[in-house]
C-alpha cells in the first residue's frame, strides 16, 4: 500500500519501547551465551498520533476469520488472510480516526456509561453480565476488546448523531414531493431486504485512483456472479463497517433509499445483484436479499399514557433509581397525585406537564417503554421498568383507533426522508475524517 508523504509534524513514537529495550540488553548476564530472541509486537499503521499494533490487527483478523468460518458452512473457501488482513486494517484506521476526532471533541463513553450497555446487550440475551463474560471468554473471546468494541460503537453512534443527525435539513417541499411519489405508487409501497458491499474513494481522488478501485468492486461483482459467497466477498473486498457480516442493511423502504439505490432495484429479483454502482463515495454492489410489498395502514391504536422518569448517573444507581420509583408507586396506590409528583420528581422534559406523554404512537417510545405500556389496562400504574433512558413510572390514561391523519403521514414523510439522508451524509462525512487523517502504513515493511 502507498504512504502518505509530505506530513508535516510526523509523529515520532515508541522511543520509551526502545529505551526499555535497551535495558532488557544491558541487564543481561554476559556469559558469552544469548537468550533466543523474542518477538515484541510491531506498529502497522499510524492513525495521526495513534497507532494499530500487530496484535490488535491479528485479534481483529482471528476473530473476523472464525465469524466467517461459522457463516461459511460449506459455502466455499475462505477469503486469504492477507486479503482480509489489508481490508480490516483499512476499517481499524477509519474508527481510528474517527474515535480521535471524538476525543478532540470530548465524546467519551467511560465507567458507568460503558457496563449499563454491555448489561443491556446481556440482558437481550437472557443472561447476567457475569453470565454474558463467561459466555463470551468459553467462546474464545477477549471480553476487554469486545468492550473496546462496544465503547467504539456507541462513540461513532454520538459522533453520528451530532455531526451529521442534528444538522440535517427536511423542507416542506421534499416531504410534498415524497408524499406525490408514494401516492403515484398506490396503495402499496415496495420494502427491500439489502445486503451491501462499497469501494470506498478518496475525496479528490485521481482519475487512475479511480480506475484501480473501479476494477476492485467489478472483479468483487465477477466473483458474486462466479457464485461466490456475498458474506466471503463483503469480508474481502467491502469497507462497510458490518463487511464482515456480509453488509446486510436489513429491510428498507423504497423512500428510505437513495436514487442510486432505488433506480437499480426497481427490476431486480431476489437474489439478483445490481451492476456496480457509482456515487460520491465509491462503488456499490447490492444484492437484493428479498422484496415486499407494504400496505399503508390507515387506522392505529394510540395510547394516551404518561410517566414519571428517574434518570441514573455517577451517583443515582440503578439500584438507587428503581426503589425512589417504588416509594412513589406506593404513594400513588395511596391516592397522591400523580401530577405533582411528576413536577417533583420526573427527570423527564415532561414533567412540567405532570409527565404527560399525549397520544402515542407504535414506534414512538423505545421497545422496553412500549412494552410495558402496552400491558398496562386504563389507569393503572407500571412497576418500575428500565430502558435506555433510566428508570420509567407509567400510567396509562385511555386508548383509540384512530385514522392515520395527514399529519402523521407528513411524519412518517420526514422520518423516512431523514434515514436516507442521514446514511447518505454519514458516509460522506467518514470519508472526509479518513481523508484529513495522517496514515502511514507499516504492514508490508513487516
Amino acid at each position: 500500500m502507498p504512504k502518505v508523504a509530505n506530513f508535516p509534524n510526523k509523529p515520532r513514537l515508541f522511543a520509551v519501547a526502545s529505551l526499555l529495550l535497551a535495558g532488557l540488553v544491558s541487564l543481561a548476564p554476559q556469559t558469552g551465551a544469548y537468550a533466543a530472541p523474542m518477538e515484541i509486537d510491531r506498529i502497522v499503521a499510524v492513525v495521526n498520533t495513534s497507532v494499530i499494533t500487530e496484535f490488535e490487527l491479528n485479534n481483529r483478523v482471528e476473530q473476523a476469520m472464525a465469524q466467517l468460518a461459522g457463516q461459511n458452512q460449506g459455502k466455499g473457501a475462505l477469503p486469504p488472510r492477507r486479503l482480509l488482513e489489508k481490508q480490516l486494517l483499512e476499517r481499524m484506521i477509519t474508527e481510528k480516526a474517527l474515535m480521535q476526532v471524538a476525543e478532540d471533541t470530548n465524546i467519551r463513553f467511560e465507567g458507568l456509561a460503558l457496563d449499563r450497555a454491555i448489561a443491556r446487550i446481556a440482558q437481550n440475551n437472557n443472561m447476567t453480565p457475569e453470565a454474558f463474560r463467561k459466555a463470551l471468554e468459553a467462546e474464545g473471546a477477549n471480553f476487554n476488546a469486545f468492550r473496546e468494541q462496544i465503547r467504539s460503537e456507541m462513540t461513532i453512534a454520538r459522533l453520528k448523531e451530532r455531526e451529521v443527525d442534528n444538522k440535517l435539513v427536511i423542507t416542506d417541499a421534499e416531504i410534498d414531493n415524497f408524499l406525490a411519489n408514494a401516492s403515484q405508487g398506490g396503495p402499496q409501497k415496495d420494502e427491500f431486504k439489502l445486503a451491501h458491499i462499497l469501494v470506498l474513494t478518496p475525496e479528490g481522488a485521481s482519475p487512475e485512483k479511480l480506475t484501480e478501485l473501479k476494477a476492485k468492486a467489478e472483479k468483487a461483482l465477477a466473483e458474486l456472479k462466479a457464485g461466490a459467497d456475498f458474506v466471503q466477498v463483503s469480508a474481502s473486498y467491502s469497507d462497510t463497517q458490518n463487511a464482515v457480516q456480509g453488509g446486510v442493511l436489513g429491510w428498507r423502504n423504497e423512500g428510505q433509499l437513495p436514487s442510486l439505490y432505488s433506480t437499480a432495484l426497481r427490476d431486480m429479483k431476489a437474489g439478483d445483484l445490481s451492476p456496480v454502482l457509482k456515487s460520491g463515495n465509491g462503488f456499490h454492489i447490492l444484492k437484493l436479499l428479498d422484496k415486499r410489498g407494504k400496505d399503508v395502514q390507515t387506522v392505529i391504536k394510540q395510547t394516551h399514557a404518561r410517566h414519571i422518569l428517574v434518570k441514573t448517573n455517577e451517583v443515582v444507581t440503578d439500584k438507587d433509581a428503581r426503589n425512589r420509583l417504588l416509594l412513589l408507586k406506593e404513594r400513588l396506590e395511596n391516592g397522591a397525585d400523580f401530577v405533582e409528583l411528576a413536577k417533583l420528581h420526573s427527570d423527564d422534559l415532561s414533567a412540567n406537564r405532570g409527565g404527560d406523554l399525549s397520544w402515542l404512537n407504535p414506534g414512538d417510545t423505545v421497545p422496553e417503554f412500549e412494552r410495558m405500556m402496552d400491558s398496562l389496562k386504563p389507569n393503572e400504574i407500571s412497576t418500575p421498568v428500565q430502558s435506555p433512558f433510566g428508570w420509567h413510572l407509567i400510567q396509562v390514561l385511555e386508548r383509540r383507533d384512530q385514522d392515520v391523519t395527514e399529519e402523521r403521514k407528513r411524519l412518517d414523510a420526514r422520518r423516512a426522508i431523514r434515514e436516507r439522508k442521514s446514511e447518505e451524509a454519514f458516509e460522506d462525512w467518514v470519508r472526509q475524517a479518513r481523508d484529513r487523517a495522517y496514515v502511514e502504513y507499516r504492514l508490508e515493511e513487516n
